[in-house]
C-alpha cells in the first residue's frame, strides 16, 4: 500500500475517535482561557514579559498535547488494534509515519488558531501593557507556540510507541514538565535550559537570558523528539504486534 491512502486512513481514525477531538479541543481552551486570564492580571513585577504573559497558557496546553500525542499512538494498542492496522500496513515504518504526519498536522493546525486567539485575547486585557510588542515578536511567538505544541505531542507519540502504553508515557512527561525543570532549576543551574520544555518555551518570550535563543531552543526540543521517535519506530519494528 503506498503512502496517501495510509495517510488517509490515519486521518480518519483521528477524526473519528472522540477521544482525540476532545483532547484538541481542551488544547485550544485551556490555552486560551488562562492566557485571557494572564491578561488581566497584576503586571506591575518589573521581570514583565508581554509575549510570554500573552501565551502563557502553554503550560496547561501543553499538557493537552501530550495527551494528544500519548493517546495518537496508545489508541492502536487498545483491544489488539495494532494487529489489524499492520496487517493492513505490514510496512511498519509506513504505517508509523502516516501516523505521525497526522498527528503533526493536527496539532500545528490547532496550535496555531489556538495560540492565534490566545495572543488576542491577553491583548485586550494587557492593553498599553503590550504596546511594546513588536509585529515579528507576536508572528514568532504564535508560530513557535504551535510548533512547540507539535513537538511535544510527538515525543509523547514516541515514548508511547517505546512503552507501548499512553499511561506510562503521561505518568513520565506531565510531571517532568510541571515539575521537574522548576525543582532542579536551582540545583542544576543551566543545564535545565536544555530540557525539552525549557527549551521550547523561549520562543514565547520576547526576551531571553539563556544559552538558546528562539528558534535553537525548540531545536534542542526536536531533538529530544527526534530521540523519542527513533526509540519508539524501533521498537515497533523489532517488538510484536
Amino acid at each position: 500500500m503506498s503512502f496517501t491512502p495510509v495517510l488517509r486512513s490515519e486521518a480518519l481514525k483521528v477524526l473519528s475517535l472522540r477521544s482525540l477531538c476532545g483532547t484538541l479541543l481542551a488544547l485550544f481552551a485551556v490555552t486560551t482561557a488562562f492566557s485571557a486570564l494572564a491578561g488581566v492580571s497584576e503586571t506591575s513585577d518589573p521581570g514583565f514579559d508581554p509575549l510570554f504573559m500573552a501565551l502563557s497558557g502553554v503550560a496547561p496546553g501543553q499538557i493537552a498535547a501530550i495527551a494528544f500525542g500519548a493517546t495518537v499512538v496508545s489508541s492502536e494498542f487498545h483491544g489488539n488494534g495494532i494487529r489489524l492496522s499492520l496487517a493492513a500496513v505490514p510496512r511498519r515504518g509506513r504505517w508509523f509515519a502516516a501516523k505521525l504526519t497526522v498527528a503533526a498536522a493536527a496539532t500545528f493546525g490547532t496550535g496555531l488558531l489556538t495560540a492565534s486567539a490566545a495572543l488576542v485575547a491577553a491583548r485586550a486585557g494587557l492593553g498599553s501593557e503590550a504596546a511594546g510588542l513588536t509585529a515579528g515578536e507576536q508572528v514568532r511567538g504564535v508560530v513557535g507556540l504551535a510548533v512547540y505544541f507539535t513537538l511535544m505531542a510527538l515525543l509523547a507519540a514516541g515514548l508511547t510507541a517505546l512503552f507501548r502504553s499512553g499511561v506510562a508515557t503521561l505518568s513520565t512527561l506531565i510531571p517532568f514538565a510541571l515539575v521537574v525543570s522548576f525543582v532542579i532549576g536551582d540545583v542544576a543551574g543551566g543545564a535545565t535550559d536544555f530540557l525539552p520544555d525549557k527549551a521550547g518555551q523561549v520562543v514565547i518570550h520576547q526576551t531571553h537570558d539563556g544559552h538558546l535563543g528562539p528558534w535553537t531552543g525548540l531545536g534542542v526540543t526536536a531533538l529530544w523528539a527526534g530521540a523519542a521517535l527513533l526509540a519508539g519506530a524501533r521498537r515497533l519494528r523489532r517488538g510484536d504486534a
